[in-house]
């Protein structure tokens, strides 16, 4: 027979081994920590490298970064040759071809450029600081020139849409099913939105989120249009401008402008789909606004777990003192 102290020792240990496991290895919030990030106003998660998420600084030269999101370093600066200098790039997106789309679409003056850019590079399969050849993309709006900061490709289809951005609710726009290089791809006014910072696709595209600088909200996407909305739970941040689901779709990612700026992970329940009418909060149930929580689901499986180790520790005590009597 084991003794009494190995058997309460190895009980414990089992009680600690369950309570300090990760639940999974999911993305966490993280602090930026390039000096030369200073307007971070973009945000998308890499395909191709877990836990790496690519940002810009909205007036810059024609570049991008990898950031590493365990520890908030650059882990590659990707600068794009055969577009132009840069306006405002205020938005990136990663698409099912594995290119990486950047919206070079800002527009402070809301409506002073004829027409706006997207620029598209292939993901890199190595991160390394690195020059690439970029395509240029022209970009109107069939009904006038106006500001934004939000766009989306959607990642089954691939076709890109941009959110228009005013006090007073803006527009989405729908761009050609196929962009071109050559002439000009006009966006199309499909549905009407809030004020509007950034937005993304969920990964399966089924959702699209938008965030704004106080609140963000869910609309389900159904035949490429917006269907049903819900409040999604965000942070509140300095200067809030940019959201990206995690590549498994468990959560949202929210960053801001700044230097050492913050992006916070705010988890999501996919179990709970009740609410889509704006009223609850199904897309950020059991998550915490400050985006550090693993949800309610993850903090009550570890509870029960906890509390069986513990019951298994009594009884093994328990046990061993009725053969010791």
């Amino acid at each position: 027979m084991r003794s009494l102290p190995y058997a309460t020792g190895a009980a414990a240990l089992l009680l600690l081994t369950v309570l300090a496991a990760p639940a999974t290895a999911e993305d966490k919030s993280f602090t930026i920590k390039d000096p030369r990030i200073k307007e971070s106003s973009g945000l998308a998660a890499s395909r191709a490298h877990p836990g790496v998420y690519w940002t810009h600084n909205d007036q810059d030269e024609p570049r991008v970064f990898a950031i590493d999101s365990k520890t908030g370093e650059t882990l590659a600066t990707v600068t794009l040759r055969g577009v132009g200098k840069p306006r405002d790039m205020e938005a990136i997106s990663i698409g099912p071809d594995g290119n990486v789309y950047v919206g070079d679409i800002g527009d402070n003056l809301n409506g002073s450029w004829a027409h706006v850019w997207i620029y598209t590079f292939p993901e890199p399969k190595a991160l390394r600081d690195m020059t690439v050849s970029a395509t240029q993309y022209t970009v109107k709006y069939a009904d006038g020139a106006r500001n934004a900061e939000a766009m989306m490709v959607h990642p089954r289809t691939g076709r890109v849409y941009i959110a228009s951005k005013n006090e007073d609710g803006g527009g989405l726009y729908e761009g050609p099913a196929k962009l071109t290089p050559t002439g000009t791809n006009t966006f199309r006014r499909i549905g009407e939105v809030p004020w509007v910072t950034d937005g993304a696709f969920s990964p399966d595209g089924d959702e699209l989120v938008l965030r704004s600088y106080f609140s963000a909200r869910g609309y389900v996407w159904k035949d490429g249009r917006l269907g049903a909305d819900h409040r999604v739970k965000a942070p509140i941040q300095g200067q809030s401008e940019s959201v990206s689901y995690t590549v498994d779709g468990s959560a949202l990612m929210f960053g801001t402008e700044g230097e050492q700026s913050e992006v916070e992970r705010v988890g999501l329940d996919r179990n709970d789909k009740s609410d889509k009418s704006g009223g609850g909060s199904a897309a950020g149930s059991g998550s915490s606004a400050t985006g550090d929580g693993d949800g309610e689901t993850s903090t009550t499986t570890y509870g029960l777990i906890g509390i069986a180790a513990v019951v298994a520790l009594v009884m093994a005590v328990k046990r061993l003192r009725r053969s010791g009597s």
